[in-house]
């Protein structure tokens, strides 16, 4: 076996060996003409799931090398032993993965923006290279389309430039033509250190990402859906330019380059001494057609989120936004009315004393989760469970997706007491653990009030989600008063936390919604 034949050796199949599940298939008018043959190379062709299992465990295994197994499932007991200061190491007991190698393709299933963090020399822009092989390219051509960020860049640089003749003999704006830049209409799109682009660049930088089109006099370029990848030496998004907040924003999730280490020191002298390098072998059978990326997506979301998971994240993502001190009317009470206001945090949180913050975890952050936050969340763990071969999102997907999705998302309060707490004081700087740590309290939190066995909140929703038509004025008023005892319930408390604030603002909606159509019942007659 030659070099190249072994370092672009790809690995066997089944990676994930289960039992499958049936897969849901479209019909296609080709199926009522083909025969015996045809139905049987159809056996034979490898699923895309398994296909990205496949360039998964070649990146890992012969071009990243990395060796850190920190997204973790168990499939029963799973071993941990404690060294030094009380530092945990996990053995699990099932199919783990390296974030720094699995983020990035689920970034490429989804086409979402990926940012890669960590010090130079990590593998970041390689990692990046790789994927957009795997989308097809090749390697000149990926490398002429990298964006190399520095503080000279202008958005001509960026974007394209008008071309001479035009500028010359047009009689009106319009009539300029632009040469517009190769990279734009790629589908894996990366940008090498992003933070030291100037800001004027940074926002004609973030009308692509967020909006899929460049524009430069006037001229308007669409964009084909990407995959974004970008990278930055700064774990903070800090460099030559302060990253703007609109950009930081747009980027879905942040995967931290490990280090390298030197026990894995003979697979590299085996690269040199064999003169291979990785994106030069990377195996055809793992390279993806633009018509299987989007086959790759269209499976993804079919992927189901069960209401239990759902209900979980909800009440996560609930701990978060509420803010006591923030307003006098309930609906201000919010972190974001801060912010506004331009009145300083820490006189704030100063005046909040009706909670406990060091059992509130909302009082670990800065802010609350946006709506673009929520929906990255739901997109990656639907491609998180698709991955595995699963059809619907577990609660350990949720769990391991949430901090690579909020890493940026979520600013900590390095001074709330929840950090001064037992061990947590690691977790000012351990933002993944952080994250997680919060979760897991969550679920604690959620499964000591048993909202499992009754959730009158969602009892409520359901009724009118059956809908409006045939409820009577009495069963209408009924349900205003189930809504107005449950609020009176909770009015005698006396504390209020994120969690219940947003089940209050709920029943609120429910019992406007209640009153308008009474208002139109007594209309109708």
């Amino acid at each position: 076996m030659s070099a190249a034949d072994r370092f672009s050796k790809v690995p066997e199949s089944p990676t994930h060996p289960r039992p499958d599940s049936p897969r849901k298939r479209t019909f296609d008018v080709a199926d009522l003409y083909r025969g015996p043959l045809d139905q049987a190379s159809d056996g034979a062709r490898v699923a895309l799931d398994e296909k990205l299992r496949q360039a998964y465990f070649w990146m890992v295994n012969q071009a990243i090398i990395s060796p850190y197994y920190d997204v973790e499932y168990n499939d029963g007991p799973a071993k941990r032993f404690t060294f030094g200061t009380g530092a945990g190491l996990t053995l699990p007991s099932g199919q783990s993965y390296s974030s720094f190698v699995l983020l990035p393709l689920l970034n490429l299933a989804v086409r979402r923006r990926c940012l890669l963090v960590g010090g130079p020399g990590r593998g970041k822009t390689a990692s990046a290279v790789l994927m957009g092989l795997l989308a097809g390219y090749d390697i000149s051509e990926i490398r002429r389309a990298i964006q190399h960020g520095q503080p000279q860049m202008t958005v001509t640089d960026l974007l394209g430039n008008p071309l001479p003749k035009d500028l010359v003999s047009a009689d009106s704006i319009d009539d300029i033509r632009i040469s517009w830049r190769r990279w734009l209409s790629m589908r894996v799109k990366i940008i090498d250190e992003y933070n030291r682009i100037p800001t004027r660049t940074q926002s004609a930088l973030l009308t692509v990402m967020a909006d899929n089109y460049a524009e430069v006099l006037d001229q308007i370029y669409e964009c084909p859906a990407a995959a974004w990848y970008l990278t930055a030496n700064d774990d903070a998004g800090g460099g030559t330019y302060q990253v703007i907040e609109a950009l930081r924003d747009r980027i879905d999730v942040v995967v931290k380059a490990p280090h390298f280490s030197p026990r894995f020191l003979g697979d590299l002298l085996a690269r040199i001494e064999a003169g291979v390098r990785p994106e030069a072998v990377v195996p055809p059978q793992i390279v993806f057609t633009p018509e299987q990326l989007d086959q790759v997506e269209a499976e993804v979301l079919d992927v189901v989120v069960p209401q239990a998971v759902r209900r979980r994240l909800e009440f996560f993502a609930s701990q978060f936004e509420f803010c006591d001190p923030a307003a006098s009317q309930f609906e201000y009470k919010t972190k974001d009315t801060v912010k506004l206001s331009g009145v300083a945090w820490h006189l704030v949180t100063a005046s909040d004393t009706g909670r406990d913050r060091v059992k509130d975890i909302g009082s670990t952050s800065r802010n609350g989760l946006s709506v673009r936050s929520l929906m990255t969340i739901l997109v990656f763990v639907k491609a998180m469970a698709w991955f595995r071969g699963q059809r619907e999102v577990s609660l350990d997907d949720l769990r391991q997706i949430l901090p690579f999705v909020l890493h940026d998302k979520l600013v900590p309060d390095h001074d709330s007491p929840f950090f001064d707490a037992d061990d947590n004081g690691v977790l000012r700087i351990d933002r993944v653990g952080w994250i997680r740590r919060l979760f897991d309290l969550s679920c604690d939190e959620y499964d000591r009030l048993l909202l499992d066995v009754e959730d009158p909140v969602a009892e409520l929703q359901a009724a009118f989600a059956r809908g409006l038509e045939g409820v009577s004025e009495a069963d209408a008023r009924q349900r205003l008063v189930a809504i107005e005892n449950q609020l009176t319930e909770w009015s005698r408390g006396g504390k209020l936390y994120g969690h219940l604030y947003d089940d209050i603002l709920k029943l609120k909606y429910l019992h406007q919604r209640y009153t308008n159509y009474l208002a139109w019942l007594q209309w109708a007659q």
